[in-house]
């Protein structure tokens, strides 16, 4: 994408959406009438804006409420999950897609590969590093260094074996289509999560 935006307003202030029991994401996917906008906080307290027209990075400035951002032209203005995106005088509310959200923060933190489950529900992110395991509905977080992976290019399968503070994982993923039990969003590879015992089955995709 460009990286200025043509002339114009927009208005935003900002407070992305919370998973439950968790601090709010740094990037934040809106749906803006027809288009798709994704905005992500910086450590430095400013705010990247990834709009059709480009890419903006917006200074904050003091609001009564919420979180606004402003610079070149260009301001987004939320509260909660809602939002008012103004460009070039034309304005419409946004609303925070949470799901999306999820998939879009992990992706620019760098996850390549990220999984999901249910009964109980968790989730798996495999890094440059290391693979992350949230299970038990975020009861219990596990952080494994990253194995070379052992890979069958005839049966579509990689699979990942490590081991950390005791505990051994294994973790299967396979080039196969894979429905979510509770949302039935597709994905294009099945999971299978073995750890001390038990075995977590989901879907995944990768994010690069």
């Amino acid at each position: 994408m460009r990286t200025s935006l043509a002339a114009g307003v927009a208005w935003l202030t900002l407070t992305g959406p919370m998973l439950s029991g968790a601090e709010p994401l740094a990037t934040t996917v809106w749906q803006c009438g027809e288009e798709r906008v994704v905005t992500h906080r910086e450590a430095s307290g400013e705010l990247t804006v990834f709009l059709r027209e480009g890419t903006q990075r917006l200074a904050q400035v003091p609001s009564e409420s919420g979180a606004r951002h402003e610079g070149d032209g260009v301001a987004f203005w939320s509260q909660g999950e809602g939002a008012r995106l103004t460009v070039s005088g034309a304005s419409r509310p946004c609303r925070a897609d949470r799901r999306a959200s999820i998939w879009e923060d992990a992706k620019l933190r760098g996850v390549d590969f990220r999984a999901v489950g249910n009964e109980p529900g968790w989730h798996l992110e495999i890094g440059p590093e290391a693979i992350l395991l949230v299970t038990d509905y975020g009861a219990e977080t596990l952080r494994f260094p990253l194995p070379q992976p052992e890979s069958d290019a005839e049966s579509r399968r990689t699979v990942y074996a490590c081991a950390a503070e005791g505990r051994e994982l294994r973790v299967q993923l396979e080039g196969r289509p894979c429905r979510d039990t509770m949302s039935d969003e597709a994905f294009e590879t099945s999971v299978e999560v073995q750890l001390a015992g038990r075995r977590l089955k989901g879907c995944g995709r990768a994010l690069h």
